[in-house]
């Protein structure tokens, strides 16, 4: 009969140490992908930038006069002429929550 040897196990202390250190890994992991996905939809432009493009062809087709404002969700939409340059069309949009700014340009010749 083969001599069966003992297996050295580990002590409750080193089990409970590499039980805490896999936790503090998990949560940290878990930290840091919920701030990236709350920041990702914090700065969600997609809608108000289709926003804008629907603004800027019925401004195109004359289907509205400026200067135009309006609120769409949490932005504040202006569309304006620009007097130094003639045929420069300005449309800017604000946050009212983070302030950010989208500013987009049209030549109207």
């Amino acid at each position: 009969m083969a001599i069966l040897k003992k297996i050295k196990a580990a002590t409750l202390m080193e089990t409970l140490v590499a039980t805490v250190l896999i936790v503090v890994v998990f949560v940290m992991a878990s930290l840091i992908l919920n701030n990236t996905f709350s920041n990702l939809i914090r700065s969600k432009k997609h809608q108000v930038h289709n926003y804008i493009y629907e603004l800027e062809y019925q401004y195109l087709n004359n289907k509205m006069s400026l200067p135009y404002s309006t609120e769409y969700n949490k932005w504040d939409i202006s569309i304006y002429s620009d007097a130094n340059i003639s045929g420069e069309i300005k449309i800017i949009a604000i946050n009212k929550d983070t302030k950010k700014q989208i500013e987009k340009t049209i030549y109207d010749y």
